[in-house]
């Protein structure tokens, strides 16, 4: 009886030892890859924003840490700096430091797909802003819809400038889901109705575009209209054209930053097609918390577009 009673006190003092050593803080959950355990916080979100020299995205990040603050969740934000090969760099740091799960802005929609990969084999859950991703497994996808966007542009651009104008389409990054959704959803719209006499990439820069369309009207001044499949780029074509002294060009952007929207009041550009990028974000840390809670979300949910004008 004394050697059982022994034996019964050395196992439950066993027992309250692992229990002390547990690494597993409250409020933590342990994920496994198959060889070793991971522990990630519920209450830590990692954010890669693919530039933050972009208005746009500073106001997707500034949405998504409102409502993170709102929330009591805590947020890491990195900049990928439109750099693929960085943004990889930063979020194999954000999963490293454990978050619990990751909101991704990807620079290009095809380098992305084997940062979302390590994700998933750490178990860390993925949701893409803006822009998609086209490969590994993504819970939801938050964005506005691009090609319609694009299609709004096409039709205004074709009621201002008329059937058989020449028009220019600048481009965004290569590889980004915005800029081929954008120019899909344009090109349906206009169709054989307009002349793109160039379609050039300026990689969503103002600087870039306006170097971009001093080189187009170069060798063409016979435009009607410009579409740039963002702000910067509309802005910076805008600077060209008033450079080289032309006017009545119509230019058309996409985002609605603060730039744009003061240029389409002053009569400078025609249009911009108005996301909310700060309602992107926010949604993205609400659909986080969701997700780290164990509810589901829906696997996409589109955010409203608008044409101002």
């Amino acid at each position: 009886m004394k050697k059982f009673t022994s034996l019964l006190l050395a196992t439950v003092m066993v027992m309250v030892l692992i229990a002390g050593c547990s690494t597993t803080a409250p409020g933590e959950k342990t994920s496994t890859d198959g060889n070793e355990g991971t522990t990630t916080s519920s209450n830590k979100i990692g954010l890669s924003v693919s530039t933050l020299n972009n208005p746009f995205f500073v106001s997707l990040k500034e949405g998504a840490e409102q409502k993170a603050k709102e929330l009591g969740m805590e947020l890491i934000v990195v900049d990928a700096q439109n750099d693929a090969a960085k943004q990889a760099s930063d979020v194999e740091d954000l999963i490293q430091k454990k978050v619990g799960i990751l909101l991704i802005n990807p620079t290009d929609s095809d380098a992305v797909s084997s940062i979302i990969k390590s994700a998933n084999k750490a178990q860390i859950p993925v949701i893409t802003l803006d822009r998609s991703a086209n490969g590994g497994e993504v819970v939801s996808h938050i964005a506005s819809d691009n090609a319609a966007g694009g299609e709004m542009a096409g039709q205004y651009m074709l009621e201002l400038v008329g059937k058989g104008a020449n028009v220019v389409q600048l481009e965004g990054v290569p590889g980004s889901s915005a800029a081929r959704e954008r120019g899909a959803g344009f090109e349906k719209a206009i169709g054989s109705d307009l002349n793109v006499v160039a379609k050039q990439t300026a990689n969503f820069d103002r600087a870039q575009g306006l170097s971009v369309m001093e080189n187009i009207l170069q060798g063409n001044k016979n435009i009607k209209g410009v579409f740039a499949q963002n702000d910067e780029m509309a802005l910076g074509a805008l600077q060209a054209i008033k450079a080289a002294g032309l006017k009545d060009i119509v230019v058309i952007g996409f985002d609605a930053t603060s730039d744009a929207v003061a240029a389409v009041k002053n009569k400078e550009m025609s249009a911009t097609v108005a996301q909310k990028p700060e309602l992107i974000g926010s949604v993205g840390i609400e659909s986080a918390k969701r997700v780290l809670n164990g509810e589901k979300v829906e696997a996409f949910v589109p955010v409203p577009l608008e044409l101002i004008k």
